[in-house]
């Protein structure tokens, strides 16, 4: 099947509440304030290869940079699969980023994926979605990128988005100095990262399960309890859990309408071959995002304070503390709505110039 038809079908859709989406839309219009004076520095962490939602967070991510409310300064990959650093650098050439850094683990579980194949695609001898690195053994280790992206960085500047497993940020913590900077992993984050904003973890009951064990947590026990226990007490860590991105799917219906204005667009072509055109995903990923670009802006409240730990099964716990360096999300039934359409407007909106971006 080819993706028109694949779009043609995604317009045969359930219903979705279209009068709170119109109403919603100029909410949007009338409530998003005023960029900040600073953008904020984001290096993305992601597992980018099973779930399509990193796709729509990193598109939204690059969005947000063509806003100027963010600066993407590198994107690091936490699983294995030798397409996934070309992916990235696809999607970042195609919103005008292409020369970003990537790197990559070489220590964490291996992935099959159903759209990273999208990189390989040709047209008249060219690729369909330009990139430079062929396969991940082209990029850097993870670890690299991300000492060398910190030791430039102004301090307490950077906010850390992790939508993955938790391996690279572990293995960052327990780095030692060396040529990149005089500083440790610890040393580094504490003097570099203001931030951390990470997609794990199930703080509540899931559907009457209390001991659900989410799969960022699952598919890496060992990185994310090593991330959970050395991670400096004096770095915040914000938590979206796996019942906000549930709570907040991203419409079908934009994957059929929104992106009419390409012929061509990685991002419904990702999404189509992930989740075909009558399903609404859950924005796990994207709500990390959202959350480190625009902390202040009411889409999500915040718990007290606490401290997360990580079972040995991966079953995750937070516990009450006034002086915890972790707090995870929620969300109301006016948030989530707003989440939703936010969400949705960012992720379709057109790369600068609506070229497609480029090299």
């Amino acid at each position: 099947m080819n993706f028109k038809t694949l779009y043609l079908r995604s317009a045969k859709r359930t219903p979705f509440s279209v009068p709170v989406w119109c109403a919603l839309s100029l909410v949007l219009l009338t409530s998003t304030p005023l960029m900040a004076d600073r953008p904020v520095t984001v290096i993305f962490d992601t597992d980018i290869s099973g779930d399509v939602d990193d796709v729509l967070a990193l598109a939204m991510l690059h969005t947000l940079a063509d806003r100027g409310e963010c600066t993407v300064a590198a994107v690091t990959v936490s699983k294995i699969n030798p397409l996934t650093a070309p992916f990235v650098d696809a999607v970042n050439t195609f919103y005008g980023r292409g020369d970003l850094p990537v790197g990559v683990t070489r220590d964490a579980q291996r992935r099959d994926s159903k759209y990273l194949k999208l990189v390989e695609e040709k047209q008249q001898g060219q690729y369909r979605y330009p990139h430079d690195l062929i396969t991940a053994d082209d990029a850097p280790d993870a670890v690299t990128v991300l000492r060398q992206t910190l030791a430039q960085s102004a301090d307490h500047s950077v906010v850390l988005v992790q939508v993955g497993l938790a391996a690279n940020l572990a293995d960052l913590i327990e780095s030692p100095a060396d040529a990149i900077s005089p500083l440790s992993g610890v040393e580094l984050v504490r003097r570099k990262v203001r931030l951390v904003s990470v997609m794990a973890g199930a703080f509540r009951p899931v559907k009457g399960n209390t001991h659900f064990l989410e799969a960022n947590v699952r598919n890496g026990i060992g990185s994310m309890q090593r991330f959970a226990d050395q991670w400096p007490a004096d770095v915040p860590v914000v938590w979206s859990d796996f019942l906000i991105g549930i709570a907040a799917p991203y419409p079908r219906e934009s994957i059929a309408r929104d992106f009419r204005y390409r012929e061509h667009h990685i991002v419904p072509e990702a999404y189509l071959l992930h989740s075909g055109p009558d399903h609404d995903r859950p924005t796990w990923d994207l709500t990390s995002v959202l959350y480190a670009v625009r902390p202040d802006d009411g889409y999500f409240g915040l718990s007290k304070r606490g401290t997360v730990s990580v079972d040995d099964d991966g079953f995750t716990r937070f516990t009450p503390d006034p002086q915890g360096r972790d707090r995870y999300l929620t969300m109301n039934a006016i948030q989530t709505a707003r989440v939703v359409e936010v969400q949705r407007a960012l992720v379709s909106q057109p790369p600068r110039g609506e070229s497609g971006g480029g090299k």
